[in-house]
């Protein structure tokens, strides 16, 4: 479904009129494996809903993977001057937190808390900004009974009965009433599966296998018997003889807890009403879960997301991260090698779509990445006598930064695009300090630097970046860039071995030693250092 009207620049809700950049934003929807303009439904506002995680376990690189995309999505929404409602939901109740809960002796309610709490500090030291509601599905029972009565009333859902006439407490979803099923992932309306669909599965691999299947994990109420036709799937089932007592649920069909897919419909319609602006998740939730999803909610009677945005996952060597390559993909583990500042930026590097390869090289990619942002930003401030305040950064609209970022940002979040723009923008401003010394019209010269460090920070805080923001600077990951006068032992060791290099450079070329001057300058170079001769001296930068 689509709306035909232009984004609008102003809107009801208080916030910041919206950007005249809007207009240009395009966004890729795998309902209609198109990119097409983005209208909102609600002039000034958006309404995103993003799967969130299942608590069972620690979380990995491949899960946050998705977090710092759509939080990239949602900052870029907030410098166009949108109101953003974001909701990523929380599953604290499955077979997988039961099973493994009753294997480690713990309450499951206990295990998942824990794990909800990990990966609540995970976001928090990563940079992903809270969602505006953050449900659990344990709290919305009554929403999801409510839902699938209401599925049941509209001749699209079955309970399954017992010899006697009861309800055994499974209700399955009647694929066949619902001639929509398949539009989100063009699968066709028949039991078995043809080579586009098979690919079409293919291409959603899960973060944690289970069964047969290496990639699409299977309910095991999805198994049963009772099912009218295979491919129907549980909206509530009855609970397993060692499933404890307090994690069932008393519903007109029967006691029992709810099939996997039915709680993002009733919490996404609970907080975010009717049809909403963007659906978005991982790649491994398209199909089944995407999928089931939309002809619930349809089915229910309610309109279903606007557009459906999937990021993909990361691979190591080619292949789907999962927990069987071990702790060292764990948050945890990386953090403890890595400052949170690059794992970000390694997690953020490419479009959200593209598969993002995690490697050593990812990651030192990252770290200069990081050394090239923070010398400019530390040199730069210095030379302008201040940094300009976090509030100053965030007031930027999208419509004072430089257009290719914006081009970039608004070609489906093309986030590879956004950084080269980044640091086009810093080299020329170091081009700028360099000349600084040189310039009569000193006061002007520091206003064309202060511009560029601004809108440095800006495209920087964009992404989730600025050094200068939290948490990376309670996290001490701003180090000399934090200001003028801040103190990085880093900063001072490198700048006394170079500066050393630039002073022997320069009696070489006192001496007319040219090979000599040009072997330092070659050196420098290979190392990572940018040279730039003026009349005052030399000076450095990382390239």
């Amino acid at each position: 479904m689509t709306n035909t009207q232009e984004p609008q620049n102003t809107n009801t809700s208080g916030a910041l009129a919206v950007a005249k950049a809007a207009v240009g934003l395009k966004l890729y929807d795998t309902a209609s494996h198109a990119v097409s303009s983005f209208t909102p439904i609600k002039p000034g506002q958006v309404g995103i809903y993003v799967c969130g995680a299942t608590v069972q376990s620690s979380p990995h690189i491949g899960h946050i993977r998705a977090a710092v995309a759509f939080d990239v999505v949602r900052r870029w929404f907030e410098r166009l001057g949108y109101k953003v409602t974001f909701v990523r939901n929380v599953t604290d109740i499955d077979d997988k937190i039961l099973d493994k809960a009753a294997a480690a002796g713990q309450q499951w309610w206990e295990r998942a808390y824990i794990y909800e709490r990990e990966f609540t500090e995970a976001y928090s030291k990563l940079g992903v900004e809270p969602p505006t509601y953050e449900p659990r599905a344990t709290g919305h029972m009554i929403d999801m009974i409510d839902l699938i009565k209401k599925i049941i009333d509209n001749g699209h859902a079955y309970v399954v009965r017992d010899a006697d006439g009861n309800p055994t407490g499974n209700v399955y979803f009647d694929v066949a009433s619902w001639p929509h099923y398949g539009e989100l992932t063009h699968q066709k309306q028949t039991a078995v599966s043809d080579a586009a669909s098979e690919v079409t599965d293919a291409m959603g691999p899960s973060v944690d296998n289970a069964g047969n299947d290496k990639y699409n994990p299977v309910d095991p109420a999805d198994m049963s018997p009772d099912k009218h036709d295979p491919r129907d799937f549980a909206l509530w089932k009855a609970p397993k003889d060692s499933d404890p007592l307090d994690a069932r649920w008393n519903a007109p069909f029967g006691t029992g807890r709810p099939g996997w897919h039915i709680e993002c419909s009733a919490m996404s319609h609970r907080y975010l009403k009717d049809m909403f602006d963007i659906h978005g998740g991982g790649l491994d939730l398209r199909f089944p879960h995407h999928e089931n999803e939309m002809a619930q909610t349809r089915a229910a009677g309610y309109d279903s997301a606007a557009r459906w945005m999937h990021s993909a996952w990361v691979t190591a060597k080619g292949e789907k991260m999962s927990k069987s390559l071990g702790n060292g993909l764990s948050v945890p583990a990386v953090l403890a090698e890595h400052s949170a500042w690059v794992v970000r930026y390694a997690l953020g590097s490419v479009q959200y779509r593209s598969m993002l390869e995690w490697s050593d090289q990812t990651l030192a990619e990252a770290q200069s990445a990081y050394d090239r942002v923070a010398n400019f930003i530390e040199r730069a401030g210095a030379a302008v006598g201040e940094q300009p305040s976090r509030e100053e950064i965030m007031a930027i609209s999208a419509d004072a930064l430089p257009a290719d970022f914006v081009a970039a940002m608004n070609d489906d979040i093309n986030v590879s695009g956004a950084s080269a723009a980044i640091f086009t923008a810093i080299r020329s401003g170091n081009t700028l300090l360099s000349k600084l010394a040189d310039r009569a019209d000193s006061d002007v010269a520091k206003a064309e630097v202060r511009e560029a460090l601004v809108n440095v920070r800006a495209m920087l805080d964009t992404l989730g970046l600025d050094p200068l923001a939290e948490p990376w600077v309670s996290d001490g990951a701003a180090g000399g860039a934090a200001g003028a006068g801040a103190d990085s032992a880093e900063h001072d060791a490198l700048d006394k071995l170079v500066s050393e290099q630039l002073a022997e450079r320069a009696e070489a070329r006192k001496a007319k030693d040219f090979a000599r001057a040009d072997a330092i300058r070659d050196a420098l170079g290979a190392a990572g250092i940018a040279i730039e001769d003026g009349p005052q001296g030399s000076t450095w930068s990382l390239k």
